[in-house]
């Protein structure tokens, strides 16, 4: 929602900025005008964000992105009250705990200290460094919230108050600076200069590779789910260095800036291979299965027909997901490296994530917010598949947040949504081609539909034979519009691809 608040605040003073560029060429003869203009195309991102006022509008959104977050947080979480093992609010407890009381040399070993069957880390090292330090800060303000054994449970008023601070803290401090970051890089393009996941895309759209690649490693690093981004962004970086004066030069810079973020991260796991293993170990979580409940990726939806838990072992799925993940994301990520550009790598990160996201091993429903942060960064360009996207996505969460009761800031926040993407943006209405009558009643009838499913899931039982009917049918209905998106967004890279000049870019070092 930040993201795609802050695009539009963009958008509107970038039609200001246009309107005066405009009106200055016809006061050619004015002095004042003149400043003015040499000004503006001398100027850089920096002028940019003060000069159209961006800044204030900026901090509005973030403000309200913060008392978005504050509210959900209010409202209830998975397994809270519900011991032995409470839910994830515990797991994030917990590896604070672990991590400020045990050598970081046991964060990820099963020890009599730490057992790992009950919420062991399981991401990678530097989701333990911050585990850490948020640790600390616990145990200067609340030590009974991190104590080693006795903490387990711990659901005070204020252990949780410390706990939602940690998360406002992070997203202050390391992901509204990457969408500021993001929006002043999709000004130097609008402008036609050359020039963690959401700050690795904002270098990428500044020209920033080693920028970008450190990043992107840092987000792996935090997160494995980054890897769902991890094809557009090689295929992309790739490409570039292919199409410069040394590739191996460039492909070499790229490897030790990689190299050497992994090498920094995982460096007191480095000192003997078991130590890494258990890490590694952690971060596959293959006993899990094929998928979580109803998720709307291909193996959840066709195992209705097609019981693929029965018919192959977990080692053969192990490998079938892989080869099917690999060929789906291969297109895309040849179309970036034949023709890297940053507008079409912003579509090969959406289509890379849904790859995942469809194909992968042991998908869970939450898993539809990776392919969802892409699709933000494209609102502007894509309204209506955003739109269409994210309307979906939320069905497709629908049960999960109901069985944590989170239904009513799943109305709000829904809400929100369609209030913000219909809000007046004072553009002219554009003709309509002659077929979007029929669009339209087919797009209504799909979202009467939506409606309907959420009318019936809340006040339907469903049959005793099939207690779990609607899921499935709320499941298909997503993945059929899920398909739809992604064809599109393939098809929209293709064309993009093919518009490229390729060969024509200049040798550079």
């Amino acid at each position: 929602m930040l993201v795609i608040l802050a695009f539009c605040a963009y958008k509107a003073s970038l039609s200001k900025k246009i309107r005066y560029v405009s009106d200055s060429k016809e006061m050619k003869k004015s002095r004042v005008t003149k400043a003015v203009k040499v000004e503006i195309n001398n100027n850089n991102a920096w002028w940019w964000l003060t000069n159209t006022r961006i800044s204030a509008p900026f901090i509005c959104v973030s403000l309200f992105a913060i008392l978005v977050r504050i509210a959900v947080s209010l409202h209830p979480y998975s397994g809270a009250g519900d011991p032995p093992k409470y839910g994830d609010f515990e797991a994030q407890r917990h590896w604070m705990e672990i991590t400020t009381n045990l050598p970081v040399n046991e964060w990820y070993q099963n020890t009599t200290r730490n057992d790992l069957g009950y919420w062991g880390l399981d991401y990678p090292p530097l989701t333990a460094y911050q585990s850490y330090v948020h640790g600390l800060v616990l145990r200067f303000f609340h030590p009974e919230s991190v104590s080693l054994y006795n903490s387990r449970g711990h659901e005070s008023y204020f252990g949780k108050l410390l706990m939602r601070w940690t998360v406002l803290s992070s997203d202050v401090l390391i992901f509204f600076p990457a969408v500021l970051w993001l929006i002043i890089a999709f000004a130097d393009q609008s402008k036609g200069h050359k020039r963690l996941t959401v700050g690795a895309i904002a270098a990428v759209l500044c020209d920033k590779d080693l920028v970008a690649s450190f990043l992107f490693s840092l987000a792996l690093n935090h997160k494995q789910m980054s890897a769902y981004y991890a094809p557009a962004f090689f295929s992309y970086l790739l490409g570039k260095c292919l199409k410069r004066q040394n590739p191996l030069l460039e492909v070499s810079k790229l490897g030790m800036i990689v190299i050497g973020t992994f090498a920094l991260v995982w460096w007191p796991y480095l000192q003997s291979r078991d130590a890494v293993l258990e890490v590694l170990s952690r971060l596959a979580p293959f006993e899990r299965g094929l998928y979580e409940d109803y998720v709307a990726n291909f193996w959840c939806t066709t195992s209705v027909l097609i019981k693929w838990k029965r018919l192959f072992t977990t080692q053969s799925l192990k490998l079938l997901c892989l080869f099917m993940t690999v060929c789906s994301c291969l297109p895309s990520m040849f179309l970036q490296i034949r023709a890297p550009s940053p507008r079409a790598f912003l579509y090969g990160l959406l289509n890379s994530a849904f790859s995942f996201y469809l194909f992968s091993f042991q998908v869970h429903e939450k898993s539809i917010l990776l392919p969802l942060l892409p699709a933000s960064i494209l609102a502007i360009e894509e309204p209506f598949v955003y739109q269409w996207f994210t309307q979906f996505a939320l069905l497709s969460m629908f049960p999960l947040l109901c069985r944590d009761k989170l239904l009513l800031p799943y109305i709000a926040l829904y809400g929100i949504f369609i209030f913000i993407y219909y809000a007046p943006n004072g553009k002219p209405d554009t003709p309509k081609p002659r077929f979007w009558s029929g669009v339209t009643f087919f797009v209504v009838f799909l979202l009467f539909l939506s409606f309907v499913l959420h009318i019936i899931y809340l006040t339907v039982d469903p049959p005793k034979k099939y207690p779990f009917l609607f899921e499935a049918i709320i499941m298909l209905f997503c993945f059929s519009q899920f398909i739809l998106v992604v064809v599109y967004t393939n098809w929209k890279q293709w064309i993009l691809s093919r518009k490229s000049p390729v060969g024509s870019e200049k040798k550079r070092a």
